[in-house]
């Protein structure tokens, strides 16, 4: 049985940590899929850089009036730049904007994110620091489809992270990213063998 290549369309906006996780995967043959294009809403993100530095087409889309959302017609260009690169599956790599209908009508159920809580806990920005103020033992990361919601989509799969006496939020945010540059690929890679079945 044949696994089946999946292309990718990575949206990030800003360092591209999980970005960089998932090609080095791809590199190393343990992940069968291909970025097609690399795209963020900051025209000076490292992402843009990172993905240069592999050769991969990268553009910047400036998102226009709105803090957490695209205009509706530049995510209509999104649409148009994904499709142009052939994309089949959309990769949110710390995209910092809520994805809208042009979006998920285009891409639908092929949308994935990774979020740094073990959702349904803690949506939203800086989650890690949502779970050490509210005194939790474990944090962790989720990835999950993406809907109209906000982190609200069908949870994929999760890794627990503990949180460990004198722990900062520095701290338990460098071993939750250590956690999702490991989890977001192997999510990555049981979805191509999914759809070699």
């Amino acid at each position: 049985m044949g696994m089946k290549f999946l292309k990718l369309g990575v949206l990030g906006s800003g360092r591209g940590t999980n970005f960089v996780a998932i090609q080095e995967a791809i590199l190393a043959g343990k992940v069968n899929a291909k970025v097609q294009v690399v795209v963020s809403d900051m025209a000076g993100a490292p992402i843009l850089d990172q993905a240069r530095r592999f050769g991969l087409p990268a553009e910047a889309l400036p998102a226009g009036k709105f803090k957490t959302r695209l205009e509706p017609e530049i995510e209509e260009k999104l649409v148009s730049i994904l499709r142009a690169h052939d994309v089949e599956w959309v990769i949110l790599a710390g995209y910092m904007r809520v994805v809208k209908p042009p979006m998920l009508e285009a891409f639908p159920g092929r949308i994935i994110n990774i979020h740094p809580s073990l959702l349904p806990k803690f949506k939203g920005l800086e989650a890690w620091k949502q779970a050490l103020e509210a005194g939790e033992k474990q944090a962790g990361c989720t990835v999950h489809y993406v809907n109209a919601g906000v982190d609200e989509g069908a949870i994929i799969e999760q890794r627990v992270v503990p949180i460990l006496p004198g722990d900062t939020s520095e701290s338990l945010h460098a071993r939750i990213q250590v956690a999702e540059h490991e989890l977001f690929p192997s999510v990555i890679q049981k979805l191509s063998q999914a759809g070699a079945a």
